[in-house]
């Protein structure tokens, strides 16, 4: 197959919008509210918490699915949301009114962007809309839980007499269980990142750069109403080794290994994190290339059978694949991690960097990401693979589909 350049798949998109070629699974978007919505409150419950103030751009959407300006949430924080353990749900400052909340209200300035050196007034205002939310709902609990505030919120709350406790623990803990539509919603999301993979090895040839094979990903991803990437995890040649960096202007060159990661926060805000590592010919990869691909495969498919309901993680981590020691200076960050609708809890690292920083045990309805990248210190070469798991009652279900490199493999 001859190549096209990433230019021409832009121009002459013919391919882009997923639905062409396949339905979009029927999703019953309230229910899966209700659900969602009731995650978080079991947790507040579980907290001791009347009520939380919710601020992450994930949390919002997850809560009511409110998915406007959400990176500009993400380091500008000016809409926020409570959430009573027993009660309505209020959302403050939103600039897009289309959202599941009960109650649209306008709020204070949480973000120094738009309060200045006036944020400690703000704040102690906020303390006070809190305690009024408070008496609106009837309790006499003075326990609220917060997600990623200015120190300020937390001082004026404390003034009060409330008691804060950590908000993202509810609503990290909230998102570890997927819902029977939250997992199509994941299936969606993954068949439009693997949509866009493929063209994106259709482009791969001599001369292309890093930025316009990661191009195509981001376009793909939007044309089918998905949001945004966390990283632009590209790299090739020399710069695949060792990972971590991002797509550059490097130009792609005959021989080079092609590695990525999508890193996609896909539609219906649910996440696709697949890695796959391509050779750019026309000539054969190596027998390094094909030893370095085979160690990743094989890391990740051990890896893979492992997960099941009542593992606990460090027992997950004690029977983890155990690479040859030459690769652990430049190994992944982690061996497993979740996602849902972005990288979640629990995070697993290989056993090499010591024990686990929590112990936990995987769960039906948990949604992990296996990883490996194996390159060792001073080659060219490096190799990054990753699949997502649903863990099932019975065990692992895989639920990337696109194939690995024969190539490579065989």
């Amino acid at each position: 197959m001859t190549a096209q350049t990433p230019d021409l798949l832009v121009l002459d998109d013919n391919w882009s919008d997923l639905t062409q070629f396949r339905a979009k699974p029927e999703i019953d978007f309230e229910r899966l509210h209700q659900y969602r919505i009731g995650r978080i409150r079991q947790e507040l419950k579980r907290a001791g918490a009347a009520m939380c103030m919710l601020i992450n751009p994930i949390s919002l959407r997850y809560a009511v699915d409110y998915a406007c300006y959400g990176q500009f949430q993400a380091h500008i924080p000016t809409t926020y949301l409570f959430v009573a353990a027993d009660g309505p749900t209020v959302l403050f400052n939103a600039y897009d009114p289309t959202c599941r909340a009960d109650q649209l209200r306008q709020g204070q300035h949480t973000s120094f962007f738009d309060g200045g050196t006036e944020l400690e007034p703000a704040a102690q205002k906020l303390a006070a809309d809190v305690v009024d939310f408070l008496n609106e709902i009837g309790t006499d609990n003075r326990r609220v839980a917060l997600e990623y505030v200015n120190p300020s919120i937390v001082h004026a709350l404390a003034s009060r007499g409330l008691e804060v406790t950590d908000g993202v623990a509810v609503s990290g803990l909230a998102r570890t269980i997927k819902s029977a539509d939250e997992i199509e919603c994941i299936r969606w999301s993954i068949a439009v990142a693997e949509h866009g993979v493929a063209k994106l090895k259709e482009a791969i040839a001599p001369g292309v750069t890093e930025l316009q094979l990661w191009g195509l990903l981001n376009y793909n991803n939007l044309a089918n109403h998905g949001t945004w990437h966390d990283g632009r995890m590209l790299a090739s040649g020399a710069r695949i080794n060792p990972w971590l960096q991002e797509a550059s202007s490097k130009r792609v060159e005959s021989g080079d290994l092609v590695g990525f990661d999508t890193d996609m926060i896909g539609p219906n805000g649910y996440f696709a994190d697949i890695s796959r590592t391509f050779h750019c010919g026309p000539g054969k990869p190596t027998p390094r290339q094909k030893e370095l691909y085979r160690l990743a495969y094989d890391e990740v498919q051990h890896n893979i059978e492992l997960l099941k309901p009542g593992l606990t993680f460090s027992d997950f981590q004690r029977m983890a694949f155990k690479q040859d020691p030459v690769y652990h200076e430049n190994a992944y960050v982690c061996v497993v991690h979740a996602v849902g609708m972005c990288d979640e809890y629990p995070r697993i690292n290989p056993a090499f960097r010591g024990p686990v920083s929590y112990d936990g045990t995987f769960e039906a309805g948990m949604v992990i990401c296996v990883e490996s990248y194996v390159g060792a210190p001073g080659e060219t070469d490096g190799v990054k693979l990753e699949e997502q798991v649903l863990i099932t009652e019975t065990g692992p279900e895989v639920m990337t589909t696109y194939p690995f490199e024969d190539a490579l493999l065989n």
